[in-house]
């Protein structure tokens, strides 16, 4: 059985069009109805589902932050969410926020005004992080480290004043895959982005629903439903970030062997410590012949 078969029969084969107009919600109607569309619509829908039901991510009354960047991935991740929650497959309560981090010329507008069109319940915070990181990262250098970290406190910070349990992000497959490698060639160790974390303080989760997701399907939904992006004028105008060259790799790596990308995602929840070199997971000391 395939990695996402188990929920297989928990989305239904169509994913528009059996269910009365009237209740679809407002950000769905947007969405083409296309045979290929509803196919890749049911695929990232189904996906998400998976790995929230893989992980744990949700109980019933749950309230959960999700952050929206207005970024194909964050923009797809609500658009799960709002599907799955319509369906009566996410028992959780859903705020979208975004955090307005001070950059020159970012369209303040955009965001607020698409998410109360659409009926969304959201938040938006202004907090001039853009200002702090290129204050403090030398010319040059990535400020992807430091701008994560600023932003991500004060996501915990929303996350408690709005009494929500779970911070959720739009990380997909290929993000988790880039971290795995570039921690494997630059910091020595195997580690990735785990689908589901508790905070250092103890008090919020953060879940990635999009962990089967492939970021190729997030473009082709985010063109179809017209999202209106919001480029990032911070990382995203650096080049040469190791992440871009772990993207490359991979990317390589699945144009001359299709298929390679979903069997690393299931490598990674298919661990055998006895075969590995770690003597903190696995007894090899105590491993004797009898």
């Amino acid at each position: 059985m395939s990695l996402h078969g188990a929920v297989a029969d928990a989305v239904p084969d169509a994913v528009a069009g059996e269910a009365d107009p009237d209740t679809v919600p407002a950000l769905l109607r947007e969405a083409p109805s296309s045979l290929e569309f509803n196919k890749l619509r049911k695929r990232l829908v189904r996906n998400a589902r998976q790995a929230i039901e893989d992980f744990a991510m949700a109980r019933p009354g749950d309230r959960w932050l999700v952050a929206l960047s207005g970024g194909k991935d964050s923009y797809g991740l609500l658009a799960v969410l709002v599907e799955l929650k319509w369906r009566g497959l996410l028992p959780v309560d859903i705020l979208a926020c975004n955090l307005d981090q001070g950059q020159p010329n970012f369209p303040k507008h955009i965001l607020p005004d698409y998410l109360a069109r659409h009926g969304i319940a959201h938040r938006i915070e202004y907090r001039d992080t853009y200002s702090v990181v290129t204050d403090k990262v030398p010319e040059g250098n990535t400020y992807c480290s430091l701008c994560s970290r600023l932003r991500r406190g004060h996501l915990y910070r929303i996350a408690r004043e709005e009494g929500c349990s779970t911070l959720v992000l739009g990380h997909h497959r290929e993000d988790i895959l880039e971290t795995f490698f570039m921690n494997l060639f630059h910091g020595g160790r195997l580690s990735a982005m785990p689908p589901k974390l508790l905070n250092d303080e103890g008090d919020v989760l953060v879940a990635r629903p999009l962990a089967y997701c492939a970021e190729a399907d997030l473009e082709k939904f985010a063109a179809g439903m017209a999202f209106p992006i919001i480029p990032c004028d911070l990382c995203g105008s650096q080049e040469g970030l190791q992440r871009n060259a772990m993207k490359a790799m991979l990317d390589e790596i699945e144009k001359k062997m299709p298929g390679r990308k979903d069997t690393m995602i299931r490598a990674m929840g298919n661990i055998r410590p006895s075969q590995m070199l770690d003597r903190r997971l696995f007894d090899f000391a105590g491993l004797t012949a009898s």
